[in-house]
């Protein structure tokens, strides 16, 4: 009986391991479930972001000692591995991480050099998706955080449109069989899109609907509780959904960079979604205007820049057409790619 009750144990801990573990997890460690619900009503809704949180911030917690706070930590720090771990192991964590498209072969061949589609492993199990058309392209990872920044009608919102429908999309066709979350802060969300893009794929437009889930931020104090609640409805999603059924692709716009850079950047690593941000410009008027001409560079300066993990720049084209350039990137080397804006988003440029 006892090994029984070990080996489920174990089992529950390695399913777990493949997602977020839901704070009540604690009272297992022997949390006070009143101090659990503290926890969660403070907006830390994983064992993730207990871990993840400074200690100076578990002990603003109203109704948390410092003695609860060091057991709290104590805690999750048996359930979140905190410490050093191989490259190898990491490489095959990264392995699993898919890539959503964009809609447009040009573009996601620039954002492919993260990863493929997918890994070794499922082209074992799974063979015949080798010959899909889609498997060698690229597109938004899981796991980080992807800024798109230019001026406005440089099609950061259609491609984030976009991004609604393909994170939709079954694996092997370059979507991520998820959900879409998104949250706006300039009111330009238009569902009507997403039944247009819906049809370009043969998607049930009805469905397609359902699985975005959509919030107006009117100042940055809103956008704030929005993050808590986003993290909120992702762990109950992952406790009724299958873990394949947990991508989330998150698409958001910022009011405040230094409270997006705190806030969201612990989210995709501990989620395992494809965050988009898209980001403003601002004109740079200074000497090298009267020799360059007007120069543009995106609001949040450096504090943005470490935020994002890849960071692309999107500019007008002649027509509908759009130019994509790849800025910064752990993996990606600087390039550039056309894409067009049409009625069923975004598209390849047809010359």
């Amino acid at each position: 009986m006892e090994q029984q009750k070990t080996a489920q144990q174990q089992d529950e801990l390695e399913e777990m391991q493949h997602g977020p573990v839901p704070v009540e997890q604690l009272q297992a460690s022997g949390i006070a479930s009143i101090d659990v619900k503290k926890l969660r009503d403070a907006g830390l809704c994983t064992v993730e972001a207990v871990a993840y949180s400074p200690r100076k911030d578990l002990l603003q917690i109203k109704g948390i000692s410092e003695a609860k706070v060091d057991k709290i930590i104590e805690a999750a720090s048996k359930l979140v591995p905190l410490g050093f771990t191989s490259a190898s192991q990491l490489h095959a964590q990264r392995l699993e991480i898919i890539q959503i498209t964009s809609g447009s072969r040009e573009l996601d061949k620039i954002l492919e050099g993260q990863f493929p589609l997918f890994s070794f492993l499922n082209l074992y199990f799974h063979p015949l998706l080798s010959t899909s058309p889609l498997l060698e392209l690229g597109g938004i990872e899981t796991g980080s955080i992807t800024e798109l920044y230019g001026e406005f009608r440089s099609g950061k919102t259609q491609l984030c449109h976009t991004l609604c429908v393909t994170c939709q999309l079954p694996l092997d066709q370059g979507g991520g069989e998820g959900k879409a979350m998104y949250i706006d802060a300039e009111g330009t969300f238009r569902p009507q899109r997403l039944l247009q893009i819906a049809e370009r794929f043969g998607l049930n437009g009805a469905d397609v609907l359902e699985n975005v889930a959509y919030a107006r931020a009117y100042n940055t104090d809103h956008q704030s509780r929005l993050l808590l609640e986003a993290a909120s409805m992702m762990v109950e999603t992952r406790q009724c959904n299958s873990p394949l059924q947990n991508r989330f692709l998150w698409k958001r716009r910022t009011f405040s960079a230094a409270d997006a850079s705190c806030k969201i950047s612990p989210e995709p690593s501990e989620f395992g979604v494809a965050v988009v941000i898209t980001n403003q410009v601002v004109a740079q008027v200074d000497g090298s205007a009267l020799f360059a001409g007007p120069q543009i560079k995106p609001i949040g300066g450096n504090i943005m820049a470490h935020a994002s993990t890849t960071r692309l720049a999107v500019r007008k084209g002649r027509g509908e057409e759009r130019i994509c350039k790849v800025i910064s990137s752990p993996c990606l080397p600087e390039a550039e790619a056309r894409f067009q804006i049409s009625p069923e988003g975004v598209t390849d440029v047809k010359d």
